[in-house]
């Protein structure tokens, strides 16, 4: 292990094992340590009593059952050790931010704040090997003869860890293995007025991220499957877009909220913004002058668009509803549009007057096919009307009545295209539903139509059943 040591700050190569793979929820049922430090090597690990279930498939994987860690210390017990395990050395882990994550999260619990500079694995193999197609743990072992002792055991993959890094040295010498270490921790440029700490506290997750001004003014709120990622993102991308860089320098503070998927992401971003009025959000905001077309027939028979403003739009309960659109001049733009694309008369439209018995405007320059003069049938006008207006129209709620969405553990709750919220649990989904009914936003109406169109049916909960069926929020 010599070559190891070479040059090198004091190192860590860790692994824990685990009861699932969420830091919160999940907890740690091993930990292995190999150190390097002062030209000396040492190996430490225990075994830890998580306090909660081993899942099956887990004690498979791992060989560790309840009955060896019933009797074994809680992680809080032994949290100095592993604190003296860890302390002034550089973190190496194969997927380094699951098993950093669960050792700060379960640190964090106790109210100590653990912090350490980060090597992975996974991206040091990408980094120095990249034409490599895969960098788990079982291919390193392939690729570079790694000798197994105990695979998915503790000690046994952070053993592995250091073989590998030994082989990295004999492959490239000490100053590439420096170099690429350095680029591995190099941080990253951040915004003047942010802390590294707090962006090293920023999850790789899906959720909403929330970036503050001065004095807390909401500044920009976006969503991500990764926050980490997307925040990172903006600071990076600041450096040669100008909104990204006008951005960074206002940045003050920033929060985030995890949500179980996309789609609690998506419904949690609209809503946030329409709440607190970020600044540099353009998309997204509150409509007051949302409308749609209604065809009704007027004395004459003929279907005419007639234009429902905000006040009495019902979206998924009216009847011939086609759009919808934020202003009065987008609905009308898109109508003469349509007109003039299609040949349909802008007079019964409504769009030109015309007087009785007499052609519109458009039927002299050959742009209306005569519905106007009694050329084209009535019924032939309307359902060339009624297809091309087919696109926008805007669907009934096919449902019953109220109706979740599932998506992790979460519950997202909707009806008649509104979002009420989401629940975790069936308390929540009934103080959800007796809330009262929400306000119709267009943006929602938009998320919520695309997803449920690929939604598998098993994630469609009839809220009748859920009332029955307490396993859903299991």
């Amino acid at each position: 292990m010599n070559s190891l040591i070479a040059d090198f700050p004091p190192l860590a190569f860790v692994d824990i094992e685990t009861t699932g793979g969420h830091a919160e929820r999940d907890r740690i049922t091993e930990v292995g340590v190999l150190t390097i430090q002062d030209g000396q090597s040492d190996t430490w690990s225990r075994l830890i009593n998580p306090e909660i279930a081993i899942p099956l498939n887990i004690q498979r994987l791992t060989g560790i059952t309840p009955q060896m860690v019933v009797q074994q210390p809680r992680f809080d017990e032994i949290a100095p050790e592993i604190l003296m395990q860890l302390k002034d050395k550089i973190f190496i882990a194969h997927n380094a931010r699951f098993d950093y994550g669960f050792i700060k999260a379960s640190f964090k619990r106790m109210g100590i704040d653990f912090r350490a500079k980060v090597v992975c694995t996974v991206k040091l193999s990408r980094l120095l090997f990249p034409h490599q197609a895969r960098h788990n743990l079982d291919t390193l072992i392939d690729v570079h003869g790694l000798a197994v002792s105990a695979r998915h055991r503790a000690l046994g993959d952070a053993e592995l860890l250091a073989q590998f890094w030994q082989k990295c040295i004999a492959q490239f010498g000490v100053q590439r293995l420096q170099a690429a270490v350095q680029e591995l921790l190099q941080s990253p440029s951040l915004p003047p007025n942010i802390d590294a700490k707090l962006v090293e506290d920023l999850p790789d997750k899906p959720g909403v991220y929330i970036f503050y001004a001065e004095n807390r003014r909401p500044l920009y709120i976006g969503k991500s499957n990764s926050i980490k990622s997307r925040v990172m993102g903006h600071f990076s991308s600041a450096l040669t877009i100008q909104k990204e860089m006008k951005l960074a320098m206002q940045i003050k503070d920033i929060d985030w909220i995890e949500t179980e998927g996309e789609i609690g992401a998506l419904l949690l971003e609209s809503r946030l913004i329409k709440e607190k009025l970020p600044s540099m959000n353009i998309k997204l905001r509150r409509s007051r002058d949302l409308c749609a077309w209604q065809l009704r027939s007027n004395e004459q028979g003929v279907l005419v668009p007639q234009l429902v403003r905000h006040d009495h739009l019902r979206p998924g309960t009216q009847e011939q509803l086609y759009g919808l659109f934020y202003s009065r001049r987008e609905a009308l733009q898109t109508l003469q549009s349509l007109a003039k694309k299609n040949q349909l008369c802008e007079g019964l439209l409504g769009l030109e007057k015309i007087t009785s018995g007499k052609s519109c405007f458009g039927y002299q320059v050959n742009q209306c096919f005569g519905a106007c003069v009694g050329e084209e049938s009535l019924a032939q006008y309307h359902f060339r009307l009624q297809q091309v207006l087919a696109k926008f129209k805007v669907s009934i709620w096919p449902y019953a009545g109220p109706i979740g969405i599932q998506e992790g553990r979460s519950l997202h709750i909707l009806d008649q295209w509104c979002y009420l919220g989401s629940a975790m649990n069936e308390e929540e989904v009934y103080e959800l539903l007796g809330s009262g009914k929400a306000e119709f936003d267009l943006d929602i109406y938009k998320i919520i139509t695309k997803h449920l169109k690929k939604l598998p049916r098993e994630k469609l909960i009839n809220l009748q059943k859920v009332q029955q069926d307490s396993e859903v929020f299991d």
